[in-house]
């Protein structure tokens, strides 16, 4: 097999630089994407950068990828709700789409979405929201958000990120392309700081309990992701991994 193509959207920062830096020591090529810094500079809260972004991580693979990673994200304390669901959800939908394509032709291949552990300890995901995004309905998505708090829409976001990839299964696995999830609770980055930095959600984060004693690391999670995009993970296919330091096992012990 030739040298692998991988393309990490959010690779900057936090869990997209972690998951880039493993996979370029492991040997492969990897296309990053963000607002700076990286190999496509692109905006994906809209469909004109969505578009030209990927067109150009295609051009970059020359139509051929055997791993993605639709890693950019922003989280709860962002201002802009609309924005979150725009970046979290229909960001990642182009790119998971937009490349199926190229993953076929890179086949066998796998894609690692990034969900969130929100997605089962927040009370207060939103369906009518999860419901927009699933149905590619960004106008509404974001009209939706806009009246919803922060928390909310992050975690309704990841609900709509978990359920696409599993929705996907099928075809995609006709098709070589395995398709699976990560669930990170509380990791140090950017994104987790600037939670512990909002006065609404800083108090919040520091409450929740972590089983194993402390937040994790962007490698710790990316080393999940590096998993679940190589051969050792061949018959893992439509999962949704929980890498959380045992949040979700505590709050919902009997949810299995």
């Amino acid at each position: 097999m030739g040298e692998r193509m991988i393309a990490v959207t959010g690779s900057a920062s936090g869990l997209g630089a972690a998951v880039a830096a493993r996979m370029r020591a492991a040997g492969a090529t990897v296309i990053g994407v963000d607002l700076h810094d990286a190999d496509v500079v692109a905006d994906l809260s809209g469909a004109d950068g969505r578009a030209a972004a990927l067109g150009a991580v295609l051009g970059a693979c020359g139509g051929t990828l055997h791993g993605l990673v639709p890693c950019a994200g922003l989280g709860p304390q962002v201002p802009d709700h609309a924005l979150i669901a725009s970046v979290n959800y229909f960001g990642f939908a182009a790119f998971l789409d937009g490349c199926f394509g190229a993953l076929r032709a890179g086949a066998p291949a796998a894609a690692v979405a990034i969900s969130s552990n929100s997605t089962t300890i927040d009370p207060t995901v939103d369906a009518a929201l999860v419901d927009a995004c699933l149905a590619g309905e960004e106008a509404g998505a974001r009209a939706r958000a806009t009246d919803l708090a922060g928390n909310t829409v992050y975690a309704s976001s990841k609900v709509a990120v978990a359920r696409a990839v599993r929705r996907r299964v099928t075809e995609w696995g006709a098709a070589g392309v395995r398709v699976n999830a990560v669930a990170p609770g509380p990791f140090e980055s950017p994104l987790l700081q600037a939670g512990r930095e909002d006065p609404v959600f800083g108090p919040a984060i520091e409450a929740l309990p972590v089983p194993t004693g402390r937040p994790g690391t962007p490698d710790e999670v990316a080393s999940v992701v590096e998993f679940l995009l190589s051969p050792a993970a061949a018959y893992v296919h439509g999962s949704i991994v929980f890498v959380d330091g045992g949040i979700d096992a505590l709050l919902r012990p009997d949810a299995i």
